[in-house]
């Protein structure tokens, strides 16, 4: 299947740095006239200004994104949460003192359950005061250095809050200044015409700042909160000095918490791939057929009801108990309307529809069962109407104003034999009004003169009215039935009739067209063999439209008074067409991942489900409207995202070239493992923080070492930390 390749640009670029910083600022200008004494002309000239910009508080408006989302649950222990800003200078507007530009002035930390003394429960706590009281130490831990000269007047009463950071958990968990560098980047996010290869200006609406953390979530089920928090004041302890034993007391510029689960250690990667191979390795013999039937040991010489019997479960049927009217119990085949392999041509029947489920029998007769399947289909229509009295109500009105249009346009003297478009013009009226209308104006009314001046005396003297004669083979002359079999079978009279009842059949039709796409179809009656459907597995297969007609039929079946009725089911018939295929999918994807991405494909078009659910708790259904030939689950997009693949590896790419596509064979490390590359735990904490730079063992030397270069820029970096969303392909057998 042909590849398709979306034209989408994202770059990424290292920082932001402004051309004044935020704080106060004097320009002097002086003019001179060589030769001339210019001072008292031309005094010299002093004009103060400010450059404003956050500092102890983010608005909500700044903040765009931050994953994981606030309140979410999930398995997070793989990815470096992020927090993603609108303002893309905001990292970088005021400097780090002693520290170069590119180092930003916050950080995104996080911190698990039990580490905040103020938030044991890592809930969010913070704690809040002025910016004056947080100056003067009324808060526990040592607060920033902040002199009160750099403030502005409206800074010094500004509500801002805080957390108290413990030493040990400081140095434990705060990033050095060069990773700092590493940890913040510029985003850009092209047009969806951005041309490859081309390298434009950025686009300053579509930056972003974007601050990773260093530290991956618990691997075991807990709480966390991130906060992104200001170091402004706090320089002393990133160079090297060690904190005060009453911790630090650091402004938290924005914060949220989500819940880590479990990491059983099997990813999206790992099931999707299982789904495809069944524990089987690609193209090995135990790779399944992934079609919707039972698995069987063929015997080896099969005899001709053996044969039989074979064709019915390739097909997707099954062998279920069956209880014959006479009262004898036996087995009968069953197949319900997902069929393995498109479902067998059947005789053409000598009526177009089902009045009962004893037609649609079929019986094999060397193997010596019968096959259930339509009358299963034709039952559970009928059943299914019978108990939705809602469907009944309208199913019994539309007959009743159908029989109603049909009897006058089939029946009418006026309308009998006539073309189906004269027939539409004058369904809708009045026709006995209409009619004395005519005799008003015909010859100005003479001959209702006439006809009122008669009428008395015919009265009186008992006179009636012989009946009118048609002509041989009009109307009247042949039976209802056969007239109504042979009239309603015209297109253009069903199109008249429809019309007229047009209200009455609608919410007919929609129930119906509902049944045809399998929605109220109880499951065990579209799998009918739990053995079909194991557990993590996926199954392609065809809807039989044989099946879904009888099973419309069978809802069509009910209230049935005579033929007319039966007749008229025809234009009910006439809805949407039943889908052509389907996948079914049994695993753990269906509640851990919710939201997986699943696409059908026709070639190199995709093709959008007509119908897509979750029964119970770990099946998807997915009916398309024509036969597909692939199908591919991707992992859910969220954005892009930092962190590990599910083997603690991660997929290097190009720096050069195709930048930013995946290098062939590029997992780094070799072997897998990312434990190496975290700070060993100290004093009891600290547990998933990386190690970016500045110490043997560090992860930005080797994987730089892996692009043969001595080190990366954050941008660089950004792009080789990308969790790309994994996709798995599956082609229909």
């Amino acid at each position: 299947m042909p590849a398709v390749r979306a034209t989408h640009r994202t770059r990424f670029f290292d920082h932001k740095i402004p051309s004044l910083y935020a704080g106060r600022y004097e320009i002097t200008t002086r003019q001179t006239v060589a030769g001339q004494p210019t001072e008292a002309a031309l005094p010299e000239q002093r004009r103060r200004f400010e450059v404003r910009g956050a500092r102890f508080v983010i608005e909500g408006t700044e903040v765009h994104a931050c994953y994981p989302i606030p309140g979410g649950v999930g398995v997070y222990s793989q990815l470096l949460p992020h927090i993603t800003l609108d303002t893309p200078g905001l990292p970088w507007n005021r400097p780090l003192a002693g520290q170069p530009a590119p180092v930003p002035w916050m950080a995104l930390c996080v911190f698990r359950e039990g580490e905040l003394p103020d938030d044991p429960d890592a809930i969010g706590h913070v704690d809040r005061c002025t910016v004056d009281e947080l100056r003067a130490g009324a808060l526990t831990g040592r607060p920033p250095a902040i002199t009160p000269e750099s403030l502005f007047p409206d800074e010094h009463d500004l509500t801002c809050q805080s957390i108290l950071v413990p030493a040990a958990l400081f140095r434990a968990v705060a990033p050095t200044p060069t990773e700092m560098g590493l940890l913040a980047h510029i985003r850009e996010g092209g047009p969806p015409d951005a041309q490859r290869g081309s390298d434009p200006p950025p686009d300053e609406s579509a930056l972003n700042a974007v601050v990773v953390a260093n530290r991956f979530p618990s691997r075991q089920a807990g709480m966390h909160v991130a906060h992104l928090l200001s170091l402004d004041g706090h320089e002393a302890y990133l160079n090297g000095q060690a904190p005060p034993q009453e911790g630090l007391r650091v402004v938290s510029l924005w914060s949220w918490v989500f819940e880590t689960l479990e990491d059983t250690t099997i990813g999206f990667g790992d099931l999707v791939h299982y789904l495809a191979t069944e524990g089987g390795e690609v193209d090995s013999p135990h790779v399944p057929d992934l079609l919707l039937r039972r698995r069987y040991d063929a015997p080896a010489s099969p005899d001709p009801g053996q044969r039989d019997v074979a064709r019915v479960l390739d097909g997707g049927g099954t062998a279920l108990p069956q209880r014959l009217e006479s009262g004898e119990r036996t087995v009968a085949f069953y197949r319900g309307p997902l069929t393995a392999e498109p479902a067998p041509a059947l005789p053409a029947p000598e009526r177009a529809r089902l009045d009962s489920a004893g037609e649609a029998l079929i019986y094999h007769q060397r193997a010596g069962v019968f096959d259930t399947s339509y009358a299963a289909a034709f039952t559970l229509g009928r059943t299914l109407a019978l108990a939705d009295a809602e469907f009944r109500a309208h199913l019994l009105g539309y007959r009743k104003a159908a029989r109603s249009a049909a009897r006058r346009l089939l029946t009418h003297p006026r309308l009998a034999g006539r073309a189906a478009r004269d027939a539409a013009a004058v369904l809708g009226v009045n026709l006995p009004r209409r009619a004395f209308d005519q005799l008003l104006v015909d010859g100005d009314g003479i001959r209702v003169r006439r006809a009122m001046a008669g009428a008395g005396a015919a009265v009186a003297a008992g006179r009636r009215r012989p009946p009118v004669r048609h002509a041989r083979g009009a109307a009247r002359a042949r039976p209802f039935a056969e007239l109504a079999r042979q009239r309603l079978g015209d297109p253009e009279v069903a199109d008249v009739l429809r019309g007229a009842v047009a209200a009455e059949l609608d919410p007919v039709v929609a129930w119906l067209d509902r049944l045809r796409r399998l929605e109220m179809v109880p499951f065990g009656h579209l799998v009918p063999d739990e053995a079909m459907l194991p557990e993590e597995s996926l199954r392609f297969c065809y809807v039989d439209a044989g099946w879904v007609r009888a099973a419309v039929d069978g809802a069509l079946s009910v209230g049935v008074g005579h033929t007319l009725d039966s007749e008229l089911n025809d234009l009910a018939t006439a809805g949407a067409a039943p889908p052509g295929s389907g996948v079914l999918i049994r695993s753990t994807l269906v509640p851990n991942w919710p939201k997986t991405v699943i696409t059908g494909y026709r070639g190199a078009a995709p093709v959008e489900p007509v119908r897509r659910i979750v029964v119970g708790t770990d099946i998807w259904l997915l009916l398309f409207p024509g036969l597909i030939d692939a199908l591919t689950l991707a992992e859910p997009p969220q954005g892009l995202h930092f962190g590990l693949g599910d083997l603690e590896t991660i997929q290097l790419r190009h720096l050069t070239g195709d930048i930013g596509s995946p290098v062939e064979d590029g997992d780094f490390p070799d072997p897998p493992g990312f434990d190496r590359f975290l700070r060993p735990i100290t004093g009891g904490v600290g547990d998933g923080v990386l190690s970016l730079a500045g110490s043997d063992g560090s992860l930005l030397p080797e994987l730089a070492a892996a692009h043969g270069l001595s080190t990366l820029a954050s941008c660089q970096f950004a792009l080789q930390m990308i969790k790309a969303p994994q996709l798995q392909t599956f082609e229909r057998p």
